[in-house]
């Protein structure tokens, strides 16, 4: 009994480690669908005009979702959305509604994003590149060295945006 737990523990780490070491992305979105947002996820592509910037680093990535944590957390109402930094190099962005009835759609999460172009038009970095008539909230993502962005409703769908 105990040379069988003792195998298939064995194999439990070998599937693991095989896992983790075909590129770490069958086994980091395995963590990330079922967990963060539904298993099920539609894709799309969205090519970016917009460059890497040179501070773009993970550091860069986890301060800006920190940044946002905390210009949400100092408003007077509990927040709608969580939006947090995954990935070996918190390079894949994601945003779940907190509420049942907020971004119930694909739509309305479209509109959401655009509600956040409008405040990244906003930041320091976007005037003095003057592109902030120019560039999208996913424009930004791409600047910061986001590659990927997945919303989702929290309960009926996921959607992930490659940015290229």
């Amino acid at each position: 009994m105990a040379k069988t737990r003792a195998a298939a523990r064995l194999w439990t780490a070998v599937l693991l480690m095989m896992l983790a070491c075909a590129g770490g992305s069958v086994f980091a979105e395995s963590l990330h669908a079922g967990y963060y947002y539904p298993e099920s996820v539609t894709e799309e592509q969205y090519v970016s005009r917009a460059q890497n910037i040179p501070q773009a680093t993970r550091e860069s990535r986890l301060a800006f979702v920190s940044g946002v944590a905390k210009s949400v957390s100092e408003r007077p109402y509990p927040p709608q959305r969580a939006m947090f930094a995954k990935g070996d190099e918190a390079q894949k962005l994601i945003i779940v509604s907190l509420y049942d009835n907020h971004m119930t759609t694909l739509a309305q999460a479209r509109a959401v994003l655009a509600l956040m172009t409008g405040v990244a038009r906003t930041t320091q970095i976007m005037r003095e590149l003057q592109v902030e008539s120019i560039f999208n909230f996913l424009d930004f993502c791409k600047m910061l060295g986001f590659t990927e962005l997945t919303v989702s409703d929290g309960r009926t769908y996921a959607h992930r945006i490659v940015i290229e």
